[in-house]
């Protein structure tokens, strides 16, 4: 059996900030409501005509992670594209990403699990490169948001946690036993899954039909989030799928040398970390700058620890999330 590794990481982020002030200027919310509920302080819109989509921000994210794993377009073998916010209904973006990077005909997954797409595609890359079919995978996480959000007092409780953005990792094969992803949990419980949902548009429900079938104040396709709910079920996961991927190595909540949650809430993250007792240094956070970016926050908030130094060769990093379906899991890397 070979093992995967991360061999490069890439991040990219729209220029546009917008601020938690500037949402004050059209919905009835202030900074001081949207801090002390998420954490958040600002993040990033695409803006019309800066060239930016799902797509395109995905390529330019992988197109760093490409230069850092020092290895060119051609070495690609399969793309693995997580995202809830395609440019299209169909086809996917991982073909989009092909053709924009010119890469070879090789084949091209596209991964929806919300926020924990990123994850879910890490643990699909990991099994391929394990098996010894691939030996690079590019793995993306990206997300335009604000295209699809309510911008208005009604829609404010979801509107105010998003931002977009793009994070991308190579992975690779590797025969260093011990090192690299060591195992990945995933866990799914459809029972929930309208608890924070996007009805529709779908083939079941177009947008004419919908905008004649509701009225302004209940339209069904903006995201719904049942907010207490889903963080009640975030703890509880969360917690639940650190311990299964640590206990699988058997390692203790000591050996964790960096812990990077799916930014969903800066709260959520906070009270996992007193729940295992870590000290600042040893969990991630950067909601606070771009909000919740779906499949995109946790590649965004790795690569940041990584160009930071804060994640360095031989330590044990926890990556874990939980989203939309509902649907979690976690990874346990040594790095």
């Amino acid at each position: 059996m070979y093992t995967s590794r991360i061999a490069g990481m890439g991040k990219f982020v729209p220029e546009n900030v917008v601020t938690n002030d500037d949402l004050s200027k059209v919905m009835d919310t202030n900074d001081a409501w949207i801090q002390e509920r998420t954490g958040i302080q600002e993040r990033r819109h695409i803006k019309k005509g800066d060239g930016n989509s799902t797509a395109t921000m995905g390529v330019k994210a992988a197109e760093i992670a490409l230069e850092r794993a020092k290895i060119s377009k051609d070495d690609i073998d399969m793309i693995v594209f997580a995202t809830l916010s395609p440019d299209y209904y169909f086809p996917g973006c991982g073909v989009q990403v092909q053709e924009m990077m010119g890469i070879h005909t090789c084949p091209a997954l596209d991964v929806r699990n919300q926020c924990s797409g990123f994850i879910y595609g890490l643990s699909v890359a990991d099994q391929f490169i394990k098996t010894g079919m691939y030996k690079n995978v590019l793995v993306i996480g990206s997300e335009n948001h604000s295209g699809g959000l309510d911008f208005s007092t009604r829609g404010r409780g979801v509107t105010v946690i998003f931002g977009d953005g793009a994070g991308a990792a190579v992975l690779t094969r590797s025969e260093n036993e011990g090192q690299g992803i060591l195992s990945t949990h995933l866990h799914s419980e459809g029972k929930h899954a309208l608890e924070l949902s996007l009805k529709g548009p779908s083939t079941m429900h177009w947008v004419p039909q919908l905008i004649e079938e509701n009225p302004q104040e209940d339209i069904p396709y903006y995201p719904y989030m049942n907010g207490q709910f889903v963080f009640k079920n975030a703890v509880r996961r969360f917690s639940e799928v650190i311990m299964e991927g640590l206990q699988k190595n058997n390692l203790e909540v000591g050996d964790i040398d960096m812990l990077v949650p799916h930014q969903a809430n800066l709260r959520i993250s906070q009270f996992i970390q007193k729940k295992f007792q870590l000290t600042d240094d040893k969990v991630y956070n950067n909601i606070q700058k771009y909000g919740n970016t779906t499949a995109a926050s946790i590649p965004i908030a790795l690569c940041e620890a990584w160009e930071e130094g804060k994640v360095k060769e031989g330590d044990t990093v926890v990556l874990a999330a939980f989203g939309s379906g509902f649907t979690w899991g976690s990874a346990i890397i040594k790095w």
